[in-house]
């Protein structure tokens, strides 16, 4: 079982998890860059999720975390799927200039 001296430690790291992801994502312009970022702050919940679970001796942490990792999958598809599509029109990869995606 996860000891209480631990269990503040872990929450600190999703906390700096999260934070670094967010300040990715409005910093910086590159979409794969932006997509890390992402996922960056998806497994920032994700120590968060599990660590409360095994605080707590129960496992609906690690499934909720689990439903996320399939969330996140998907998402990635969906957008490295994007991405190929505009590098093939021969577009730069700028996430101010894709606001729209007509050609």
């Amino acid at each position: 079982m996860l000891t209480t001296d631990v269990f503040p430690y872990l929450l600190g790291l999703s906390a700096f998890m999260f934070s670094l992801g967010a300040a990715g994502v409005l910093i910086r312009r590159n979409p794969l860059v932006v997509f890390m970022c992402i996922e960056l702050m998806l497994n920032a919940g994700n120590v968060a999720l599990v660590a409360y679970g095994r605080f707590l001796n129960s496992q609906e942490g690690q499934i909720f975390a689990f439903m996320v990792i399939v969330v996140a999958a998907a998402e990635v598809v969906v957008g490295l799927a994007i991405m190929t599509t505009i590098f093939r029109l021969g577009r730069k990869l700028d996430v101010d200039d894709l606001s729209e995606l007509n050609e």
